[in-house]
């Protein structure tokens, strides 16, 4: 199943989300740019080694992706979700929150492997958490599927949408622990950093909102 897009409109211009999208976009073209070599020590460099932990580079991980497909799957979810808790957030909020939560999910996944060489890099942790935030701000809300095979169109409540995802990502957390290494199938996926980054975004998003802003009653603006 592939989400489209959620039933929610935006009443302000998502401009923190829209900026990081391009912000990810133009740095994911950059690092085609590359030669293979360079590449990879561009991934080292800006990407998190937990062995070698720094908040700089728990920074500059977020803004860079191992492929096309792990770029065009967090753009897809950040555009889906984004603009709305920016809406409720506001600019400035959502753009610390968002930094937390990836903070978060970097930190977590260190933890569980402190001694990897291998870099991290993504948004996904920090997207977990706008995700999370979602689930908190529109529990009523509904996303659009695709089912690719066959292929046809529905309506999925986001909060079973939201609550699969978390699942999924909490399960092969579950397998990627160290008492479960030899049986791991979970590749280089950061699941703990997903973990992390949404429940984080469940919690924040609770102190960060904007109460003066109120609730978008979706049921009577979309048709």
């Amino acid at each position: 199943m592939i989400p489209l897009r959620d039933v929610i409109p935006s009443r302000t211009t998502p401009g923190v989300t829209i900026t990081l999208i391009v912000l990810n976009v133009a740095i994911y073209l950059l690092q085609l740019l590359l030669t293979d070599q360079d590449r990879d020590a561009f991934l080292i460099g800006f990407g998190l080694v937990p062995a070698h932990f720094s908040m700089l580079n728990a920074f500059t991980a977020m803004f860079v992706h191992g492929g096309l497909a792990h770029l065009g799957g967090n753009m897809l979810f950040l555009w889906i979700f984004g603009d709305n808790v920016e809406d409720r957030l506001g600019h400035g909020r959502f753009i610390a929150f968002y930094l937390m939560c990836g903070f978060a999910a970097a930190i977590a996944q260190t933890a569980l492997n402190p001694n990897s060489l291998v870099p991290m890099v993504g948004a996904s942790g920090a997207i977990a958490g706008v995700m999370g935030a979602y689930l908190v701000l529109y529990p009523h809300s509904r996303v659009l599927m695709l089912f690719p095979f066959p292929v046809f169109l529905f309506e999925l409540p986001a909060v079973v949408f939201l609550a699969i995802w978390f699942l999924v990502q909490f399960l092969n957390g579950i397998n990627q622990l160290p008492i479960f290494e030899r049986n791991a199938i979970s590749g280089g996926v950061a699941f703990w950093a997903h973990v992390m980054g949404f429940v984080v975004g469940l919690i924040l998003v609770v102190f960060m909102k904007r109460p003066e802003r109120t609730k978008v009653e979706w049921w009577d603006t979309v048709t």
